[in-house]
């Protein structure tokens, strides 16, 4: 068993944007490429997971998105990495976003489609738990 101070957080941003949920596709690194997942990436050392979200976000999809609150629960990845998911919500005046980093698509997800793309397995308790909030619409 991991203690604390081994765990590494993982920010996934559960974007959403009219009832809609925001996937990127990986281009990298080659194992996963190809599948979805929700944007966001590790939290470095002395930072907040609420401002990794935010970085990460302007780095992957240059966007300017605000963190709204935890969704509960946390998913084990790799060891020592663990998936923490905020949802988040675009800020006025954000650009829309693009894959600039690690994805080469980008697709906004209605309750009817969230299961139409090949998640990453790490992802995939992540979002049925999104899903289980009520936070996403049918079209």
């Amino acid at each position: 068993m991991t203690s604390d101070t081994e765990r590494i957080v993982v920010v996934g941003a559960a974007l959403l944007d009219g009832g809609r949920l925001l996937a990127a596709r990986r281009s990298a690194p080659a194992e996963l490429a190809g599948r979805w997942e929700l944007p966001g990436g590790k939290v470095e050392a002395g930072e907040r997971p609420e401002d990794a979200l935010v970085r990460e976000l302007r780095e992957e999809l240059g966007i300017d998105a605000e963190p709204v609150e935890r969704v509960p629960g946390e998913w084990p990845l790799r060891a020592p990495y663990v998936l923490q998911v905020w949802t988040a919500r675009l800020l006025p005046g954000s650009p829309a976003p693009e894959p600039l980093q690690d994805h080469d698509e980008l697709r906004w997800l209605s309750l009817a489609e969230v299961w139409d793309v090949a998640w990453l397995d790490q992802d995939v308790a992540a979002v049925r738990e999104i899903e289980s909030l009520s936070l996403l619409r049918r079209p």
